[in-house]
């Protein structure tokens, strides 16, 4: 069956149904879908492995999300195929996060995901740990005779480095990929979505990548971690430094695999390139400190 036909095939609709390609997706196909009672967003996806992307805990971290008021309302799922309510407002930008009202909105969304959501979620959740998932994507771009694989040694080192640098963490469960297309306001208020890579983590992970994805500046990164943790010092930001720079290698090394992996219509080559110049200022701020 087509995918168009399973969407339409779902019980959830009313009347005729009416379906558009939505754009934005790096890891996803998505589709606005409208009937005589509703509009919802249906995305499209299997369990991605070179990802770590596993549709049980997208969707047990969805419904929670969605219990604790972060997240729009999931209407139907079955393999394959989660729908959500739309949210008739604009996707944010770093522009956009980069302003300080917005960007505390979005920070209160974190620290509640961080916070708020294991209060719902149930069943199993994975982890989400970022050296780990660096050490993976370094084995899939060998075993796919990346054109990176001269970098990889030098990244791996850095990887190391890093990790020794952020040390023992508080655990929290984290949304882990912290873009600004993942941000949607309304007139009223703002909310959190996609939740592909959810897991137990460092909450310095969603942090950095919240800083590194919206190009803050300084002070607006000394603001964010006095806010959340209650204060700072150089200790903290150092282990802070080193897990942002990890949050960008991560983004990097992401769309390094997607380039040999990915069959969406997306310019991966560009984001790698993006990337590492994103990764290569966080490296050399943690070396500064």
């Amino acid at each position: 069956m087509q995918i168009e036909d399973r969407i339409r095939a779902l019980p959830l609709w009313r009347g005729e149904l009416r379906l558009a390609r939505l754009g934005g997706g790096i890891t996803n196909v998505n589709y606005l879908a409208e009937d005589r009672l509703r509009r919802a967003v249906v995305r499209v996806g299997d369990d991605i492995p070179v990802h770590g992307i596993l549709r049980f805990n997208e969707l047990a971290a969805s419904l929670a999300a969605q219990a604790a008021g972060i997240s729009p309302a999931v209407l139907a799922h079955e393999p394959g195929l989660l729908v959500i309510d739309f949210i008739e407002g604009r996707t944010m930008t770093a522009e956009d996060l980069r302003q300080d009202d917005l960007l505390d909105q979005a920070l209160d969304l974190v620290i509640r995901t961080h916070r708020d959501l294991p209060r719902f979620l149930r069943g199993a959740s994975l982890t989400f740990w970022v050296f780990q998932v660096l050490r993976d994507y370094a084995a899939t771009l060998r075993d796919g005779a990346s054109r990176h694989l001269d970098r990889l040694p030098g990244l791996m080192e850095e990887a190391r480095e890093l990790e020794a640098a952020v040390g023992r963490i508080e655990m929290v469960f984290g949304h882990n990929d912290l873009l600004p297309a993942n941000f949607l306001a309304d007139a009223q208020r703002m909310w959190l979505v996609d939740w592909d890579y959810a897991g137990w983590g460092s909450p310095l992970f969603d942090l950095g990548g919240l800083a590194a994805n919206n190009g803050l500046s300084d002070t607006q990164e000394e603001r964010l971690l006095t806010r959340y943790f209650g204060g700072l010092d150089r200790d903290l930001m150092r282990r802070y430094r080193a897990m942002k720079a990890a949050a960008a290698l991560r983004e990097t090394m992401w769309s390094m695999v997607s380039e040999i992996h990915s069959e969406l219509d997306f310019d991966y080559a560009a984001y790698t390139a993006a990337n590492l110049h994103t990764y290569g200022q966080a490296l050399d701020a943690f070396r500064h400190i």
